[in-house]
């Protein structure tokens, strides 16, 4: 596959990019030619132990010796757009090649799954899953997609061109690029942020959604009047609904965004339609999807007429049609009809699940507020705050009040209460399943889930009448120990096993890989989230209910993604598996999801890799000896990650070393950089700029710290050839230490080893590039491969090609990090200090983008 890769990826991108450094560029130097021999001068540079500022200044003095320091910076601006266009290019030519390098019918995909069952004469058992099972891909409004919308179009337009061979096309498309602003001037809003994603849920989950349940209902000749379960493939939404540390996103937002949702999905439909008119022109029949175009448009477009209030009744014309074309057509064009039908039965008139979310304190503060206004009417009030935990709980659950009917000083409280009445607003307008999801961030106990359930009771009607999943989210390491006690306190609360019952008897639990990481590290942060799957489950199940597990996945491994499905092709019957729901952000969504072939391979993994297992009983068990080993793995990689996060060089070097105050700068998202203002506290700091800097460095530690210190530590235990077993036999253990691979293969510390002089930080570098060299030799011990990602060539090619092609740009900006950290640079004025800045900004999108999971 590797000869694959590069016939079809790497000679592709060398001869396109001939082109590419030819694109006429005004200025006095020709950037094309001259970022060849950059990008060169860095690889020999390093290679003699140069650093960054010595590789730049070396190339001037060889190259342009006669520039001045305006010009110097002129071509050092110049070098950034042609690699962020580079970066685009390969982008688009492994896109256009997707179904060359991987196997489209191969494993985890529905044609595999479908052919082993028939192969195995298990349809029976594989249709008894399809009933009730879901997966629920979930998309965020974390900001790491770096490219503004014109960007996304040309790099569509450009994929296609390339697929197609249009050299002409090409060449002009790659110039379009070249003076196309890759910066959006201003923070986009999180109403931006939507609209974003829309282009992705219309151009790409309409089609392919659908396509996937037809060819499962094909492959098992089930009819459409037979299939039932139109929520196996679910989109979730977060952009207008996540408020946690996002002041900009308000009740208001939340409208605008489902009305968008709606609005959007509606056009779709409408254009369906419109398709429709044109085939089914058949007497008895055109009339009714003529009068079904009609009544689309309104909700489409705006304007007046008759429309529909409810998705099923357009479903009753469209059965209507299709009884009339089955007895007096022949069932002409009902293939089509049915795929219609099918899109409706899907999406209903919402699109996309909006979930809202906010931080439990915020709940905690809003109550208070309420508290103090009820005391004076409510004797059992006035010592609220020293009633036990479950006397708070039932002395909230008998309130019987209108929260909007209390007058509050502070603005905040007002809001908190619009934004819940905003979901029965929704509700009504997109249908019930347009948004009936509540997170709870730093969930710390039955009481904050109480305060949601209470306040949403109070404001959206009575408990009978509640549609609304109450979902907390456990994060941090001490909170998902504690998890299965907060769960199990919930279910003792006679109102609330009540609620579930009515709600399906599922509870949602949300699982957060994002603070878990960057409080505990990366092997104890992913065994504590399974340690807590297998407790949940196992407490559900005892009380008559079934957990359905919510993980909030990033892109990158230190933020739980990288080969996502392997984990949970890897889980046993110890953790409960009726559903996968996973959340998907900002480059994730783009380059995995971004285009129909790419997004239905990826949905199509992640349907098998929660089926098969089930259906074909490949139970990845942990036997209790393999339980202690990964116990004692995570416990020692949690002691050398705590370390390094308490070594009193830890905040301040990603303060003032790494790119961390930049990223509030890029423009890129609506949301703050931290959950508070003032100086900077670890815990307050957010985990995409957290793990976005050391992505910048090329130092990733998030992804991969402590793991060489606890491999090295077992060894030394002499359990060295248990933990190469345990690779054979786990695939969890083995996806664990191949994401953290990929962390490391796209880690580059030549470029920061200048550091290991400095007088302030010099040992702290050495200490993480200790461990970084001893992750690396003993996952390749354990693992048995004589190179990382040996075992995923496509992938390690890849991630070679494309950190070769942004070396240009990591010299630059620690070039510019260097400069503005010199105290005796007598060069250094404010006009220059201001460029450097610019540098090191301008420097972080196409180091971001070439990673595509870097943050």
């Amino acid at each position: 596959m590797a000869s694959e890769f590069n016939k079809t990826v790497s000679t592709r991108y060398h001869m396109y990019n001939s082109l590419f450094l030819n694109l006429p560029y005004s200025g006095i130097y020709r950037t094309g030619t001259l970022l060849p021999l950059l990008q060169q001068a860095c690889e020999t540079g390093y290679e003699k132990g140069r650093d960054p500022r010595m590789i730049i200044r070396k190339f001037f003095s060889d190259f342009t010796p006669q520039a001045s320091r305006e010009e110097q910076f002129d071509l050092l601006f110049n070098f950034i757009q042609y690699v962020e266009r580079q970066v685009v290019l390969f982008d688009s030519i492994e896109d256009a090649a997707f179904d060359e390098i991987n196997n489209l019918n191969g494993k985890g995909t529905v044609s595999a799954l479908l052919l082993r069952a028939n192969s195995e004469g298990l349809e029976e058992e594989l249709k008894k899953k399809l009933e009730d099972f879901s997966v629920r891909i979930v998309l965020t409004a974390h900001p790491t997609q770096f490219y503004p919308g014109s960007v996304l179009a040309i790099i569509n337009d450009l994929e296609q061109t390339i697929r197609e061979n249009k050299l002409d096309d090409i060449n002009l498309l790659l110039r379009q690029l070249g003076k196309t602003a890759f910066i959006n001037k201003e923070k986009p809003s999180p109403f931006d942020e939507a609209v974003s994603l829309c282009w992705f849920l219309e151009n790409v989950f309409y089609p392919v959604i659908p396509e996937i349940i037809q060819k499962l209902m094909s492959g098992l000749n089930i009819k459409l009047e037979e299939w039932n379960n139109f929520d196996l493939i679910k989109i979730g939404f977060w952009p207008g609904g996540d408020r946690d540390g996002n002041p900009f996103v308000t009740h208001e937002i939340t409208l605008k965004v489902a009305q968008r949702l709606q609005e959007t999905l509606l056009k779709c439909y409408h254009r369906d339609l419109r398709f429709l008119k044109r085939r089914l022109t058949f007497k008895g029949v055109d009339h009714i999807i003529s009068r079904a175009e009609t009544k689309v448009y309104p909700i489409a477009f705006g304007g007046y007429g008759e429309i529909y209030h409810h998705p099923d009744e357009l479903l009753n014309d469209l059965f209507e049609a299709r009884d009339v074309l089955i007895n007096d057509h022949r069932g002409l064009f009902l293939d089509v009809l049915d795929a219609f039908i099918l899109k409706v039965k899907i999406f209903g008139f919402y699109f996309a699940s909006m979930d809202i979310r906010q931080d439990s304190r915020k709940h905690a503060y809003a109550w208070e507020a309420c508290i103090e206004k009820l005391q004076s009417k409510n004797k059992k009030l006035k010592n609220f705050d020293k009633l036990t935990e479950q006397e708070k709980i039932d002395t909230l659950l008998s309130l019987n009040f209108k929260p909007a009917s209390l007058k509050f000083e502070d603005s905040f409280v007002t809001e908190l209460i619009e934004s819940i009445d905003v979901i029965g607003q929704i509700q009504e307008q997109n249908g019930v399943e347009g948004c009936q999801r509540y997170v709870i961030s730093n969930c710390q106990s039955a009481l904050d889930v109480i305060r949601v359930f209470q306040l949403a009771n109070l404001i959206l009607g009575k408990e009978e009448d509640l549609k609304l999943d109450i979902v907390p989210l456990f994060e941090t390491i001490e909170d998902l120990a504690n998890s299965s006690s907060v769960i199990k306190a919930l279910y003792n609360i006679p109102a609330y096993r009540e609620h579930l019952k009515r709600r399906g008897n599922k509870q949602i639990i949300m699982l957060g890989f994002s603070d878990g990481t960057k409080d505990g590290g990366y092997l104890r942060a992913n065994w504590s989230i399974f340690q807590a799957k297998e407790n949940l489950t196992r407490i559900t199940r005892e009380e008559g209910f079934t957990a359905v597990f919510f993980d909030g996945r990033g892109g990158p491994p230190a933020r739980g993604g990288g080969n996502t499905h392997d984990f949970y092709a890897s889980l046993g019957d110890t953790i409960e598996d009726k559903e996968v729901q996973i959340t998907i952000q900002g480059q994730t969504i783009s380059s995995n999801f971004g285009k129909p072939v790419s997004c239905g391979y990826n949905l199509e993994q992640l349907l098998s890799a929660g089926i098969e297992n089930s259906v074909f009983k490949n139970i990845d068990t942990f036997e209790a000896n393999e339980k202690a080993l990964m116990d004692m793995l995570a416990e020692e990689g949690h002691k050398a990650y705590l370390d390094l996060k308490q070594h009193p060089k830890f905040v301040p070097y990603l303060e003032k070393i790494t790119p961390l105050a930049f990223f509030g700068d890029t423009n890129i998202g609506s949301r703050p950089v931290k959950r508070s203002s003032g100086s900077l506290k670890f815990e307050d700091l957010r985990a995409i700029p957290f793990v976005g800097s050391w992505a910048q460095m090329k130092q990733n530690i998030p992804g991969f710290y402590g793991v060489g210190t606890a491999i090295r530590e077992l060894k030394r235990q002499g359990k060295l050839r248990e933990l190469k077993a345990l690779f054979k036999q786990s695939l969890f253990f083995r996806t664990l230490l191949s994401n953290s691979m990929m962390s490391l293969t796209k880690c580059y510390y030549p470029a920061t080893a200048y550091l290991s002089k400095d007088k302030e930080f010099g040992e702290f570098w050495k200490k993480m590039y200790a461990e970084f060299k001893l992750s690396r030799e003993m996952i390749l011990e354990v693992s048995g491969l004589s190179e990382l990602m040996e075992s995923t060539p496509v992938n390690r090619d890849s991630v070679k090609l494309r950190e070769r092609i942004v070396l240009p740009l990591i010299t630059i900006q620690q070039f510019a990090l260097q400069q503005l950290r010199d105290p005796d640079d007598k060069d250094k004025d404010k006009a220059f200090e201001k460029q450097y800045r610019k540098l090191v900004m301008r420097c972080m999108f196409g180091i971001i983008n070439a990673a595509r999971n870097s943050a």
